[in-house]
């Protein structure tokens, strides 16, 4: 059963992925990425300059398959694009992401902008109503 993690009171949702994203590849699961085009390509050019000291490994999905299937983090639009062997699925976009089943686990950031949280409501419920189990990290809480 898919695990869901919604993280609230993101201040900045690109640079916030970028440092969940090292971690993740720090302990060494594949990682997709779900997402609207143009914030998918910002993501990308995110992920090259964020830290002189890191690097994370990342493809878009249109990249080639042999690329794709060694590359620990794919950026895609849709799940149906990310490599079967994904564990873990973050979700940047305001819609819950088709197929997002298959993953053990999704991950959600949402931001203090009241579109974004109206957004991530309808999200929390769509997964509730599935019986799924959802954990709330509210970075607020700890400032």
């Amino acid at each position: 059963m898919t695990a869901v993690a919604f993280h609230f009171n993101v201040p900045d949702k690109l640079g916030y992925a970028c440092r969940l994203l090292r971690k993740a590849y720090a302990a060494g699961g594949p990682v997709g990425v779900v997402a609207p085009s143009g914030m998918l390509s910002e993501l990308d050019t995110r992920l090259w300059a964020f830290s002189a000291l890191d690097f994370v490994p990342h493809c878009l999905a249109d990249a080639p398959a042999s690329m794709r299937a060694v590359t620990p983090i794919v950026l895609a639009e849709d799940c149906a694009q990310l490599p079967p062997a994904t564990a873990v699925l973050v979700n940047l976009g305001p819609q819950v992401p088709d197929g997002f089943e298959r993953f053990g686990r999704v991950i959600e950031l949402v931001t203090g902008d009241d579109d974004d949280r109206a957004q991530a409501r309808q999200r929390w419920r769509h997964y509730a109503g599935r019986g799924l189990e959802i954990q709330r990290h509210d970075l607020a809480a700890g400032a």
